[in-house]
Formats: structure tokens, C-alpha cells, sequence
């Protein structure tokens, strides 16, 4: 059995037409599971991989003469295109400018995110580094306004039924062991947000997501390194920002439909396949306003190991 995932557990066959092989060594060079020897003067499989082939590609990516082919583990030859020049690609003042024009955004027109828009949002978030292939990171999107609103109020129905997570009791009963800085975070942030939450939708007034005209939720599956949804999402993030929509990331809907009944009835009924680790919204539409003014941000710190 090669490296698991929810999606296979077999290793990829590796195809090398000898004939075409030149015996250049890039694919002994990349394939960091030590898949490929030279022997003779040309390419040949090892006889100690690491794990056994986990489909990456970037043999085929690499070698100039198109003499290996892979297949499994959700790749294929087919899988194959070619790069475009560089001169094609996005400069890095270009890069950075629309990476300071992003605000997040939570008033929107009221017009909706075509189809065609979130197909190559998703293209685009396909292309994130996300681990061993095949990735393990799962999309739920909800494309319209009234598919939004309808999910916001699902869940507060669910919190209305895990309202004892944030009461006082419980959480004076949990601060001896989930420690000082938990016990801030759930007084200064996990009950205020319930509290808004649940007294807004009573009015009618959705502060969940917004009724944001589309959404994505990405997450993993038992197998799935928790980064994973996290970078998938920044990539679609980037891309709807690229395609003139506003977005939004909220964290606080995934850890709170993780655990319990009514949490896995929520999952259940939007076909979330998994429990994850980790997971995100990401809430977008075209912006309703514009603001005119970018705020410079901060680490909480950058230190250069062994700097005199």
C-alpha cells in the first residue's frame, strides 16, 4: 500500500519509453521518492522507493522529451499541458497591488456570481499546493444568495441547541482545563458571536455570511493535512479578488459544526463528507462599496536566525 488518502490507496505506475529516453537525469533529480535510477545510460525505475509512486507528476512535468507517463492516484497523461511564457505571467508589483487592494468585504450588490466565475475560482484553487496528491480537500459551494441565507439559518438553528457551550457555568467549569488563553478567547469571542448571531437572525438580519450572493467552504478529510483547506481557499480567495469580486474569509462557522448531533445533522444535510481539523468560508459577490485607502499590516514578529 503506498501513502493513503480518502481518495486512494494505491501507488501510480510509472511508464518510461526507453527508446525516447535521453538519459538526461531530471526525473532521477525531482522525484524526491527516489522512484528513478540511470542505468545504462538511460532512466530506469529504483528498485528502493520511498513510499512508492505518489502521483505528483513532476517526472512528466520535467522531462523534455515526454518519455514517462504516470497513471493513478487521480493522474494521467491527459493531466499534461504546457506552461505558458513567462512573460505571461503576473509581475510582482502586479501580484502585490492586488494583494493591497484586498479588503475584506461583507456588503454586497445584489446581483449574483455566475457559474462561469466560480468554474475558474475553483480552477484556480485546484492549483494550491495541497499535500500528498491526490489532495484530500473538499469544496461545498453555495452559489446563490438564497443558498447563503438558508445555510446561515441552519446553522443558527444549531447553535440555538449548543447555546451550554457558551454559558457561564461551562465555561467556569472549563477554565481549569483549557487554560487562561482559551477561556479569553471563548468570553471575548465564541459568546459575543453567538449572541449576535442568534438576536440578529431573530430580527432577520443575517450577520453568519452576510446573504453574500456565493460562498465556498473548504475543508479535509481525516487524511488531509489541516493547511490544506486553508491554503485551497486562499488561492480561490486570490482568484475572485482577480475577477473583481469581494471577498470575505470567516472562521468561526467550521469549529463549530465539528462535534455532536446536531453539528453532524448540519453536515449530513449539506453533504459535508468529513469531520476536519481545519476549514474555512469564504464568503464573495461584487463589492456594494469601495474604499479608497489601504491599511499597511504587521507580523507579530520577523526574526532572521543568526543575523550579527
Amino acid at each position: 500500500m503506498a501513502t493513503p488518502t480518502s481518495r486512494t490507496k494505491e501507488k501510480a505506475k510509472i511508464s518510461i519509453d526507453e527508446k525516447n529516453c535521453t538519459g538526461c537525469g531530471l526525473c532521477v533529480e525531482v522525484c524526491k521518492d527516489f522512484s528513478f535510477v540511470l542505468r545504462g545510460g538511460k532512466a530506469v525505475l529504483s528498485d528502493n522507493p520511498v513510499f512508492g509512486c505518489i502521483g505528483c507528476g513532476h517526472c512528466m512535468a520535467i522531462c523534455p522529451v515526454n518519455a514517462i507517463n504516470i497513471s493513478g492516484r487521480c493522474i494521467s497523461p491527459e493531466d499534461i499541458f504546457s506552461l505558458t511564457d513567462k512573460k505571461d505571467a503576473a509581475s510582482y508589483n502586479t501580484f502585490f497591488n492586488l494583494l493591497r487592494k484586498r479588503r475584506s468585504i461583507r456588503e454586497f450588490k445584489e446581483v449574483g456570481v455566475e457559474k462561469e466565475i466560480i468554474d475558474k475560482i475553483l480552477e484556480a484553487a485546484k492549483t494550491a499546493p495541497m499535500g500528498l496528491p491526490p489532495s484530500d480537500v473538499h469544496v461545498l459551494v453555495l452559489d446563490s444568495k438564497e443558498k447563503v441565507r438558508i445555510f446561515a439559518q441552519d446553522f443558527c438553528e444549531h447553535l440555538e441547541a449548543m447555546k451550554w457551550f457558551v454559558s457561564k457555568w461551562f465555561l467556569t467549569l472549563m477554565r481549569p482545563f483549557w487554560g487562561k488563553e482559551n477561556d479569553e478567547f471563548f468570553r471575548g469571542f465564541v459568546q459575543p458571536c453567538f449572541k449576535v448571531y442568534l438576536e440578529n437572525m431573530k430580527k432577520g438580519i443575517n450577520v453568519v455570511n452576510y446573504d453574500a450572493p456565493a460562498a465556498m467552504y473548504f475543508y479535509g478529510s481525516s487524511y488531509c493535512d489541516p493547511a490544506d483547506p486553508i491554503i485551497a481557499a486562499t488561492y480561490a480567495m486570490l482568484a475572485a479578488e482577480s475577477l473583481g469580486l469581494g471577498t470575505c474569509m470567516l472562521g468561526a462557522i467550521h469549529p463549530l459544526i465539528q462535534n455532536g448531533r446536531s453539528a453532524r445533522r448540519l453536515r449530513e444535510k449539506y453533504g459535508i463528507r468529513y469531520k476536519s481539523r481545519e476549514g474555512i468560508f469564504i464568503i464573495m459577490g461584487y463589492p456594494r462599496i469601495k474604499y479608497q485607502n489601504g491599511i499597511r499590516r504587521t507580523f507579530a514578529s520577523v526574526e532572521t536566525h543568526g543575523k550579527k
